[in-house]
Parts: C-alpha cells; sequence; structure tokens
C-alpha cells in the first residue's frame, strides 16, 4: 500500500506584523522531504521573514509554524538538530580552515567525526580537497556556500533554509550549487530557498512559490512551467 509521505514543514495562517505594516499575511505551506520550494518576490515580499519565522529567529504576530511536527517557538532550541541555514552571506571563521570551520560547527551540534569523515563531508558539498586546509579568507563565496552545506550534511539536517544563495555567484558556480541542492533533495531533505533567480529557480527547485506585500500568490509545480511562462507569470504579479 502506497501512503504519503508526513509534512515536514508546516505553516498555517502564518502572519507578522509591525504596527501596522504586515510583512507576512496569513502564509499557509506544506513541505515534505525531497521538496525544493524556492519563494520568489521582490524586497520586502516576506521571503526572508518567512525563513526566520520557522529558524525562531522572530516570533509570528499569528498563526503557526512547524518543523517534524514540532511547533517553532523562539529561544527553543529543540529543532536546532533538525535545522540548517545558508544565508546570503555565510557566516564562518575567516582564520580557520574549511575543515576545522566543519570541525567546530559539527562539534556544536553534538558530532564529532574523524578527520577522514569531515573530508569526505566537504567533498559531497563540492569543495575540493586542495581548499580543505586553506583558511576561510581566502574562499570564494561559492567555496563559503559548500563548507556551509558540508555543516547541514555533517548536522543530517532534514530542513535547510537557504536565502538568496546565488546572489554574487558566478555562472559557474550557480551551477555547482544547483547540483548540490538537487542532490539534497534527492536524498530526502527538505529545502526552502528564498531567492530573485527566476531561471535558477526552474533549474533547482520542484515548487515555486510567488510573494508579493507578504502574501503567497501562486504556487507552482516546476515541472508544469518553464522559466519564460515563469518569469512572464512573475513579473504580471509583482
Amino acid at each position: 500500500m502506497i501512503t504519503s509521505l508526513p509534512d515536514r514543514l508546516v505553516a498555517i495562517d502564518l502572519t507578522k506584523q509591525y504596527n501596522s505594516h504586515t510583512a507576512l499575511n496569513q502564509l499557509n505551506l506544506r513541505l515534505k522531504a525531497g521538496d525544493i520550494f524556492c519563494l520568489l518576490g521582490q524586497n520586502g515580499a516576506g521571503k526572508t521573514t518567512t525563513i526566520n519565522i520557522f529558524l525562531g529567529f522572530i516570533e509570528a504576530s499569528a498563526g503557526k509554524a512547524f518543523i517534524n511536527d514540532i511547533e517553532v517557538r523562539p529561544g527553543d532550541n529543540t529543532l536546532k538538530k533538525h535545522l540548517a541555514y545558508i544565508p546570503e552571506v555565510v557566516q564562518l571563521y575567516g582564520n580557520l580552515t574549511g575543515v576545522e570551520n566543519l570541525h567546530f560547527f559539527s562539534r556544536l551540534a553534538g558530532f564529532d567525526y574523524s578527520p577522514e569523515a569531515l573530508a569526505q563531508f566537504l567533498q559531497h558539498a563540492g569543495l575540493q580537497p586542495e581548499a580543505h586546509r586553506k583558511k576561510l579568507v581566502t574562499y570564494s563565496k561559492g567555496m563559503r556556500q559548500k563548507v556551509a552545506i558540508a555543516i547541514a550534511l555533517a548536522k543530517d539536517a532534514a530542513v535547510i533554509f537557504m536565502d538568496e544563495p546565488t546572489s554574487g555567484l558566478d555562472p559557474k558556480a550557480t551551477q555547482e550549487f544547483t547540483t548540490i541542492v538537487k542532490q539534497l533533495g534527492s536524498k530526502g531533505k527538505t529545502i526552502l530557498m528564498a531567492t530573485h533567480d527566476i531561471f535558477n529557480a526552474v533549474a533547482v527547485g520542484t515548487h515555486i512559490g510567488i510573494m508579493k506585500n507578504g502574501m503567497l500568490m501562486h504556487t507552482l509545480k516546476t515541472a508544469d512551467i518553464t522559466a519564460n511562462e515563469l518569469q512572464k507569470l512573475y513579473l504580471e504579479t509583482i
């Protein structure tokens, strides 16, 4: 008998208000294992607010957010072991090497891996072996992101949040990043990505949402739309 996968990430009427400004307006969302959901929208559309609520960085004004059936509450560290976050600017220690950063952050998450295992995580994330022992201060943005992905792998995070991950990447680095993210989805990771990149969203996502003024205006399967069709719908929406 075929059974549907359980919901891994859920938003129910999720709302965030700042005085008279509504940053997020009754968002409803359900993602399962393997879903890569790309949120498109202009600055201020509500994409980052959505991610910040799920991460527990800010508190919703109304509605509820759940990860693995656990309600998200600011200050509650219960969910941290389930999550990884890759921001637009990855915050790592520049004076440490790639492998040292990975060792440090995986230890914080409660894991103590051998040098061989750490190297494997970095390689799976696409970082070339010759870069493993170079200091982060010498890394490009794309290389830093690969270390962040390795940290997510080392934590065995079920849900990964990404905020504008391809911003500032050259085409080759963007293609490498897309390949890695699709591999994560194929391994059952659930990914929520905020992005401005319409063409990359079609390339990497399983689903796409278009946001405007804090509202989710459209939800689409990428299999049902081309990049040009999405661009037309996006421009009509915003």
